[in-house]
């Protein structure tokens, strides 16, 4: 009789041990702008630490997912929950005052303005981790400090992708939303990014990456999400991607 009743109560321990661990949880996520729905019954869970990267062809729903969780799309229906706490009702500025940066793929840094001015006008929207101060930021960044009195239009692509993260990093922001941060990069500073998510997963930074450079997300992911039509199509974990290999050319080849 006694296990009978004490199984449920395991079940729910487990269920909230589990739900303690995500930073992002998203259940049954339809969204969309307009007359246009876009994304359809969307399923993903990402746990504190992880770097998750989502896969799929141009169109397939990555970035308006991203869009999503900030509260930046027109309509949301379903539940997205941050550390937890429900927030697909919140308004985007409550949403990043709960630890979450998004570094869309047009990067936004303000062209008039110097790397430094850049990085200082940013406010901290999360105190509970502490955001990261200059000197980190510059010793995470060599070419930023190199080019810290330079305006936003002197930059180069690279430097405005890294200057576009630093920003983020400067909230406070433990959950970082990084949209296609490689694109059209030249390999050294494609490398340079690399390392930078190398060393923020290292110090607990949680991290959903939208990516086209498969070979780019491939060493630095522990899970991959496919999506195809907004819907999320496959996921595995990293030891698992050579035996995935053929069903990945399927979904991904153009």
């Amino acid at each position: 009789m006694s296990s009978v009743q004490e199984r449920p109560v395991a079940a729910r321990i487990h269920e909230d041990v589990r739900a303690a661990d995500e930073a992002l949880s998203i259940t049954s996520l339809h969204a969309g702008h307009g007359e246009s729905h876009i994304l359809h019954d969307v399923n993903l869970t990402v746990k504190r630490g992880e770097v998750v990267t989502l896969l799929g062809r141009n169109g397939a729903g990555r970035t308006t997912t991203l869009r999503a969780i900030m509260g930046l799309v027109g309509t949301r229906r379903g539940s997205i929950r941050i550390d937890g706490e429900e927030t697909v009702s919140l308004p985007t500025y409550r949403i990043a005052r709960r630890g979450v940066g998004y570094c869309p793929e047009e990067r936004g840094i303000f062209s008039s303005l110097t790397t430094e001015e850049n990085l200082l006008l940013p406010p901290v929207v999360s105190t509970k981790h502490g955001s990261m101060s200059l000197d980190e930021i510059y010793a995470m960044f060599p070419n930023l400090a190199e080019r810290r009195h330079s305006q936003g239009t002197r930059l180069s692509g690279g430097e405005q992708q890294m200057l576009a993260v630093a920003r983020i990093l400067r909230t406070g922001a433990r959950l970082l939303l990084l949209d296609e941060i490689s694109e059209g990069l030249a390999p050294v500073i494609v490398q340079a990014l690399a390392r930078m998510i190398t060393v923020l997963k290292a110090r607990g930074y949680t991290i959903v990456m939208v990516e086209q450079n498969f070979r780019f997300a491939a060493p630095l992911a522990d899970r991959f999400y496919v999506m195809e039509h907004g819907q999320i199509v496959e996921s595995f974990a990293a030891a698992e991607l050579e035996s995935k290999a053929e069903t990945l050319n399927e979904l991904l080849s153009i």
